[in-house]
């Protein structure tokens, strides 16, 4: 009884309070705004209840929720009646042995994951020597391009040192064992701050270390540097500036894991590693011509990672080669229990899988708005043809069924959520920019985004993730451009899908990379991966190299 009358007496405060500050004029403006329409009569009905919410909203502002506090309501990417193989087979790197140290120096900034394997498996190199190598690199180049916030350098000479000891002591651990690589700085490791990019949280230190940094850490991979990323999550702009395309400075990297792409493309790290919510892997890697894996939504545990949307955002490689993707995917995949969204699935990649025994499709109603036949996107089919695949016209997902923009609702109302604390106590005022479309005026405008309309909003999600799932399960690849693609950015990330981008050329008139995309079935990076190391062995699109930075 006595819990009753302290709950009772709260609620009446809150009421009274609410009472204060609203009246009945105040519900059609709000209702306007949510495309609604109410009459006097039920106005009058629904006021004393429209105030009691307020005063319960009001309560609940005054508690804090930290970022990495996250909803009941965890999304899946999985539907109902999927069956994925659940065996992990043993994968063959097939590491090279004959690699021999270059006689520039310099050239080991170009060399393939498996081939400094080789170099650190057969002591032609140490740990140590190949991480100050990278970590000079780092310090020559890093502020030209904008790229790094911290040279993680203590860390780093301990972790090589260790490498040394287990690879000498014959307790080799896989092609991981010893390289140098970086992650996007807003993965939390211990003795690091950690950024988000953000002018508000650019001395933030949080006591963790991310999933992603541990199982890289257990397969004996080196941090060398934690790198830039649009200020929390969104383009190449941070606070200390603008992160450059290595390729041509003029441009940005594109983003939001800018300095991730921009640093692996110019040779500073063999490999870094990105998150996406939308675009954030593909776009600054087709930018600045990386191959960029944005896996399976739920196929990486992104515990220690900044929350932008719970239902959206995904973990993974920046590479220079789809092979070099798979080595990194499979040493991070899975879970540790703390993400709700994540599964252990197996990646039993496969580099030497008959490529023309795979069923490939290309989105002909995407290429087709492609006049230009003499773009790179058209090479690229002509490629597969010459490699004996058989190529089948697929009319991809489009507007048919994306009659609306689904991730604009959905994203909007979860950002807006995750940053509720830097809204309302206005440490948005902090942020180095705040235009019409920056974060700031973004999460405010976010606000208004209605509890209904964001529950319908995944429920049509779920409709176009039954819809995708009857065209992508009739293939193992589909080939698609990644710019120019209509909605296929929204809605493979909406439905999860894997995608992986690679480069395919330049464009003659900014002399900046272009790439091609293929699109894969849930939790199937391995044949996506495949497909595109074919592409590679045949183009060596992958080998060029921005010249400034040899």
């Amino acid at each position: 009884m006595r819990n009753i009358i302290t709950t009772t007496f709260f609620l009446i405060s809150a009421v009274t309070q609410a009472q204060d500050t609203l009246s009945k004029k105040d519900i059609p403006a709000a209702a306007r705004l949510f495309d609604l329409n109410f009459t006097q009569k039920e106005i009058d009905s629904m006021y004393a209840g429209v105030k009691e919410n307020v005063g319960v909203y009001q309560r609940m502002h005054k508690q804090t929720l930290a970022n990495n506090i996250a909803p009941t309501l965890s999304h899946s990417a999985i539907l109902p009646g999927m069956v994925f193989n659940e065996k992990q087979e043993k994968i063959d790197w097939n590491i090279p042995k004959n690699i021999s140290l270059p006689a520039d120096k310099n050239e080991l900034a170009w060399y393939s994951v498996s081939q400094l394997a080789s170099l650190l498996k057969n002591k032609k190199i140490s740990s140590v020597e190949l991480t100050k190598f990278f970590i000079e690199r780092i310090k020559k180049y890093g502020d030209s391009l904008q790229c790094v916030i911290s040279v993680t350098e203590a860390i780093a000479m301990e972790e090589a040192a260790k490498a040394d000891a287990e690879i000498a002591a014959g307790k080799y651990k896989g092609p991981l064992h010893g390289i140098p690589y970086g992650l996007k700085d807003l993965f939390a490791v211990k003795g690091t701050k950690t950024t988000w990019g953000a002018e508000p949280y650019k001395n933030q230190v949080i006591d963790e270390d991310a999933f992603v940094y541990s199982k890289l850490k257990e397969a004996g991979a080196v941090l060398v540097a934690k790198f830039t990323l649009g200020a929390l999550a969104m383009g190449d702009y941070w606070y200390g500036g603008r992160t450059k395309n290595p390729w041509n400075t003029r441009f940005g990297s594109s983003g939001s894991s800018a300095g991730s792409a921009s640093a692996t493309v110019a040779g500073l790290v063999p490999f870094a590693i990105g998150t996406e919510t939308w675009g954030s892997i593909i776009s600054p890697s087709s930018t600045c011509g990386a191959t960029g894996l944005r896996p399976t939504f739920g196929a990486i545990s992104r515990s220690g990672a900044m929350t932008l949307s719970w239902s959206l955002d995904k973990i993974g490689p920046i590479c220079r080669s789809a092979e070099d993707a798979a080595i990194v995917f499979n040493y991070i995949h899975g879970t540790d229990g703390k993400d709700m969204s994540a599964v252990n699935k197996p990646f039993n990649y496969k580099p030497n899988a008959d490529i023309k025994k795979m069923r490939i499709g290309y989105a002909k109603n995407y290429f087709d708005r492609i006049t230009d036949t003499s773009r790179t996107e058209w090479k690229v089919l002509e490629t597969y043809r010459s490699m004996g695949v058989e190529l089948i016209p697929v009319d991809f997902p489009d507007s048919l069924v994306y009659p609306f923009n689904i991730m604009d609702v959905v994203i909007s109302a979860e950002c807006a959520a995750a940053f509720d604390d830097f809204t309302r106590n206005d440490v948005d005022d902090l942020m180095t920019r705040q235009g019409l479309n920056d974060w700031p005026n973004t999460f405010r405008i976010s606000r208004l985004v209605p509890a209904v309309e964001y529950i319908n909003a995944n429920r049509h999600r779920l409709i176009l993730m039954q819809k995708m799932n009857e065209v992508i399960s009739q293939y193992d690849v589909i080939i698609c451009p990644t710019r120019g693609s209509g909605n296929q950015s929204a809605i493979t990330n909406l439905t999860g899908h894997p995608v992986i981008c690679v480069p395919t050329g330049f464009d003659k008139r900014t002399n900046t990379p272009t790439s091609i995309s293929f699109i894969g079935k849930l939790f199937d990076e391995a044949s996506i991966l495949t497909a595109a190391k074919y592409y590679q062995d045949k183009t060596g699109w992958d080998e060029m190299h921005p010249p400034a930075f040899k």
